[in-house]
């Protein structure tokens, strides 16, 4: 499982950066930018929440304590949720989204927590 984590997280982190890229690069000119501003917080979040998973995955694999798989999960969820909506808001998702973007970013402390 631990290592199914670590994956996990340097897959966000792949992730991300495409999504940066994407949003420099394919976005530029189609977003307003607000929408441009909020899809870089969101690929700039996703990272931080692949590369905490990725390291309290390797600290949990290398015996650091049993809460850390824990936190691996809370940080990749939270992750998941802020980015996946503020993505979808910045491409004019429903403006709800916005009332579940902090719950990602709640999980996200929780986590580094």
């Amino acid at each position: 499982m631990i290592r199914i984590l670590i994956s996990a997280g340097a897959l966000t982190c792949a992730a991300a950066v495409a999504a940066g890229a994407f949003g420099a690069h394919g976005l530029q000119g189609r977003l307003s930018p607000r929408g441009l501003e909020l899809w870089e917080t969101a690929a700039r979040y996703l990272v931080y929440g692949g590369l905490g998973t990725v390291a309290a995955g390797l600290a949990a694999l290398h015996g650091g304590g049993r809460l850390l798989p824990w936190s691996a999960g809370l940080l990749l969820a939270g992750a998941t949720v802020f980015a996946g909506t503020a993505f979808a808001l910045s491409l004019g998702g429903p403006r709800w989204l916005g009332a579940v973007t902090p719950l990602g970013g709640t999980l996200m402390i929780a986590g580094f927590l």
